[in-house]
């Protein structure tokens, strides 16, 4: 399994708490939940390859420190950006995509999703706590479907997985499901290191 982890650049990271955190505290935040992204991808033995997806250069040197690939981001979107980076990465039996903002992400919640797809063809997806975006989304093979991050991403993963006779499998968790967009997620991560 490859690891695909988007990001974006860091002057456009995280726009939605900018009445909350000034740009260094915004860059912290995504300093630290793409740290904690990495590590926990980093212990689950079913990954052979995590690929940062960036166009920003700072983004790509904390990557490469923390071992991970780095995919330029195409000019064109994510979801063009993922399918590129799916094309570049080659021979794996599965991707998984997982965003750089979850701010708890656990291996356990890796492993659990890989144990959900098994060997044969799956689509996994993991909601956000407001059960509307996809937390982390496992294609097994990786080009099962389409990608269609966005809004409302969740239930068009699912829509498009059902439109191709395929049962999508969802898996929720605490951990997993907290993605750091928002002042009230912000708040739940805890704000308090980000706004000295």
């Amino acid at each position: 399994m490859i690891a695909l982890v988007p990001v974006k650049t860091l002057d456009r990271a995280k726009s939605r708490l900018a009445g909350t955190l000034d740009p260094p505290g915004r860059v912290r935040l995504m300093h630290d939940t793409l740290r904690r992204t990495l590590q926990a991808l980093k212990g689950v033995e079913a990954i052979a390859e995590i690929a940062v997806i960036t166009r920003d250069a700072e983004v790509s040197q904390w990557a490469q420190e923390w071992g991970a690939r780095v995919v330029h981001e195409r000019d064109d979107g994510l979801n063009e950006s993922l399918r590129d980076a799916r094309l570049q990465l080659g021979d794996a039996d599965a991707v998984l995509v997982v965003p750089a903002d979850l701010g708890w992400l656990d291996g356990d919640d890796i492993r659990a999703m890989a144990a959900l797809a098994g060997e044969g063809r799956a689509v996994i997806i993991a909601p956000d706590r407001h059960e509307r975006g996809t937390n982390a989304l496992l294609l097994r093979p990786p080009d099962i479907i389409d990608f269609r991050f966005g809004a409302d991403s969740a239930h068009a993963h699912a829509a498009l997985a059902q439109s191709q006779g395929i049962t999508p499998q969802w898996y929720r968790s605490s951990s997993i499901s907290l993605d750091v967009d928002e002042p009230s997620d912000l708040a739940l991560y805890g704000a308090a290191p980000y706004l000295l």
